[in-house]
Order: structure tokens, then sequence, then C-alpha cells
């Protein structure tokens, strides 16, 4: 590898790329971070030997940048930065919401710009992200992303038009799963059981049936249909989420979602 990348804003998931692609063979020397905070970027260069730079210094030095900067901040750091790409550097935008088009008009002409929507689960690379080309981006930039996020989870391509779908379901879904854990946690302590047993259930049911949807090929109707005997526990409790509309809410929960992401593209952040 002879390229160089650089991660602006090297929060959580910046982190967790910077450490995925030295666990997949990239050398540190390759690698650059920029973060605000002083001590945050001297804890990225001790743990993991990449030299950290300003946001404006790593435009220039790197061949691919990523920005994964919250998306408020995206404006103030492409003030910073944008004079200091030349048009050939990829640009990667990690930040949920902000259209290719935001960056292709700050950016010199022809420089390619690809969307990439992550979620958290990438610090445990199991990570999805989603990736989107904009005007000038083409096979080789999609490409290269894939292999930089590749390193931290699965990666999907789709139309730019479907990002902020994918941002609900995908970027925001872990946290439903959480929220839902929370949830079964609180129902099993209501039943008698201690917390720490509680959550030991859910969680290894969770992953459980998480790695039957993965690996054994069968549309989630036929799996829960298997776990619902006539008559008996699942079927009762299935009937209840059913009466308080728990499927109606995940749709409206989801579609908000979207609807923020779309906000958030048009400035009304």
């Amino acid at each position: 590898m002879t390229q160089k990348v650089a991660v602006v804003g090297a929060g959580k998931i910046g982190e967790a790329l910077l450490s995925g692609m030295i666990r997949g063979g990239w050398s540190p020397s390759r690698l650059l971070a920029s973060a605000r905070r002083p001590e945050r970027a001297e804890k990225l260069r001790v743990r993991y030997g990449v030299e950290c730079v300003s946001a404006s210094e790593a435009a220039k030095a790197a061949d691919t940048l990523i920005i994964t900067v919250k998306p408020q901040d995206m404006a103030g750091v492409m003030d910073e930065l944008a004079a200091d790409v030349p048009a050939g550097r990829l640009v990667i935008s990690g930040a949920a919401g902000i259209p290719t088009t935001f960056f292709e008009e700050r950016l010199t002409a022809g420089t390619p710009v690809v969307r990439v929507m992550t979620n958290t689960p990438a610090l445990v690379d199991q990570g999805m992200s989603v990736l989107s080309a904009g005007r000038d981006a083409g096979e080789t930039h999609l490409a290269r992303a894939e292999e930089i996020f590749g390193g931290v989870g699965k990666t999907l391509r789709v139309p730019e038009s479907q990002q902020d779908a994918a941002t609900a379901l995908s970027g925001s879904g872990p946290a439903y799963l959480f929220y839902l854990v929370e949830a079964m946690t609180d129902a099993g302590i209501l039943l008698g059981l201690p917390r720490d047993k509680a959550h030991e259930l859910i969680v290894q049911a969770t992953i459980g049936a998480a790695t039957m949807l993965r690996d054994s090929g069968e549309h989630p109707v036929t799996l829960r249909e298997n776990v619902t005997s006539p008559a008996g526990t699942t079927i009762n409790a299935i009937r209840e989420l059913e009466n308080h509309g728990v499927r109606a809410a995940l749709l409206a929960a989801i579609e908000a979602a979207r609807d923020r992401s779309r906000e958030l593209a048009s400035g009304r952040g």
C-alpha cells in the first residue's frame, strides 16, 4: 500500500477506522489523524502510532481524506480545509444527512466524493457501511472506500437517493436494538430475575437470533414462526406486541429518523 489516508474528526468512528485499517495491514506511517482536542490527538498517537496533524495539513498530505465530524460541524471544517484539497484527492464523508453536492460545491471541480454511512458496531468490526458515489467518483473510488470500511464490517453500495433511508435503518439501527434489549431486561426484572441474569439472557438471545438471521437463509417470519407454538407463550407475547402497536411504532420511528436525515441535508440542523 502506498496511499496515505487521513481521518479528520477522529472520534469513536474515526478511531474505529484507524484501528481497523491497522489490523488489516495498513502501516501507521500511511495514516494521519486530525482531532480538535490536543489530548485526543495525543491519545491516538500513543495508541496507534499515527501522526496527528491539523485538518488543513491532512488535506494537503493525504491521497484519501475521510471526514467523520458531526453534521453541524461540517461547514466549519470544510471552510478550513477545502482550499487545500486538490481535484484528484478522494474525499469520503461519514456525516449523516449531508449530500455529496455539499462537498462538490466547496471543492475544486472534479474532486471525487463518496458518501458513507456507517454505524457504531464498527467499533467491534461488525459495522454496516453504506456507500454512494458523488458526481465525479467512479469504480476506483468506491473500491477504495470499500477497502477502508471493509476493515470494520460489511459494505453495501446504494444510490445516494437511498442514503437517508439507509441512515434511518442501519445508521440508527443499533440504537433501536439497544432500546429493545433495555426494555426486555426491565421485563425480566419485573418477572423476578436479577438484572445481571436478565441482561445475560437477552444479550445471548439477541446474538443467537442475529446469527440465525445471517446464516440460516430463512425469512424472519419463518424463524419467528418456528418459535411460535399454537396456544403457547410466544404467540401470547406476539399478540400483546400487536395490540400495543409495536410494529406501527417501529415504522413511524424509522420514518422519523429518515425525515431528520433529510432535514440535516437541507441545512435545518
